[in-house]
């Protein structure tokens, strides 16, 4: 008979050791921690967001499973884009064996390539620039200050149905603006529209001012942590390295430090990354050392798996879903199979 968690039974059966046993590991204490009350703050590295992490993600917010995000600024315009443009992305799945005059073709061809898939010139980035220019010019008109997502919030729920090329159920982006997610876009310049949008500032069409700052965005994340972190507390999962890792994690020790009040550290972490241990290299640096910067406890839940997050996270996100649908099944299921773990 076909189980009706299969997802979380294929885990529970066949993850025993080394990364594997991680994965597994790293999906209950997850589950338990929802179970208690608490709360999962995500940060995503990475083009998540083109490799259609939002199949998973978007169901995952909906469902509570996600209370809050860090993004690189191309993870959120990505999202966008597979909403508008997704006829238009082209699959390069030989991409290994390119050339580079083939990558030159592709370039010729209006398209820019991210691995195995492409995201389009016109249908993406130029048909979302006259959507969100506007805004920008309105914005620098009436002297109004907005966080980088905040702009993407606006635009991504007033995409038209007709307009829609994916499937809005799928869209991380979209989830996450009609749920008011609080979210943080550190080093939001580096990305295609803030490229797009330094332009516009250099031709005095708009104004730097009307995006307001990281130094703004991590001020505004003290009080969204406090608020978040309530109760049973929340947990971090991190995709990846980078800043949209770094940032977020340093709320704790800089509340606590910087601000000189009370505050609770993370109640879980767990890192996937391709990154192996190494010195020097913060995506590639074990849980431990962030007890020395105050972030984590010799007590807090800690995994890392060296896996490929675009496999990984979706298992885990799918399984959860599957707990989260059935909460009784999946603890009767997880009591059966974890007592001879």
């Amino acid at each position: 008979m076909p189980s009706e968690l299969p997802i979380l039974e294929f885990v529970l059966s066949n993850y025993k050791n080394f990364n594997a046993r991680q994965t597994r590991d790293a999906l209950l204490a997850y589950w338990k921690h929802i179970q208690a009350g608490g709360r999962m703050y995500w940060a995503m590295a990475g083009a998540m967001s083109s490799a259609q992490l939002g199949i998973t993600l978007a169901p995952a917010i909906r469902a509570g499973l996600v209370h809050g995000l860090s993004v690189t600024g191309a993870n959120l315009e990505e999202s966008l884009f597979r909403l508008v443009a997704h006829h238009g992305y082209k699959d390069f799945p030989d991409y290994r064996y390119l050339t580079k005059n083939d990558d030159t073709k592709i370039l010729e061809n209006r398209m820019r390539r991210v691995t195995d898939t492409s995201i389009p010139e016109d249908e993406a980035f130029r048909a979302v620039e006259k959507i969100i220019v506007p805004l920008w010019k309105r914005a620098t008109e009436s002297g109004e200050r907005r966080f980088w997502h905040e702009y993407f919030y606006e635009v991504i729920q007033a995409v038209p149905k007709a307009s829609q090329e994916g499937d809005p159920e799928q869209c991380w982006l979209l989830a996450a603006a009609r749920s008011r997610l609080p979210i943080v876009v550190p080093g939001h310049e580096d990305s295609t529209f803030g490229n797009i949008f330094a332009s516009y500032v250099r031709t005095a069409e708009c104004s730097a001012s009307i995006v307001k700052s990281g130094i703004e965005y991590m001020a505004d994340f003290y009080d969204r942590y406090q608020e978040l972190s309530a109760g049973a507390g929340i947990g971090f999962f991190q995709i990846g390295g980078g800043i949209a890792g770094d940032f977020p994690i340093c709320v704790v020790p800089s509340i606590k430090y910087d601000l000189q009040q009370d505050v609770k550290p993370w109640a879980y972490f767990c890192q996937i990354s391709d990154s192996t241990t190494s010195y020097g290299s913060y995506s590639g640096a074990t849980p431990n050392e962030k007890i020395t910067w105050d972030k984590l406890t010799e007590t807090t839940p800690m995994f890392v798996i060296e896996s490929d997050a675009t496999i990984v996270a979706p298992l885990i996100l799918r399984a959860l879903l599957e707990c989260k649908q059935s909460p009784e099944r999946a603890n009767a299921l997880i009591a059966k199979h974890i007592g001879g773990a």
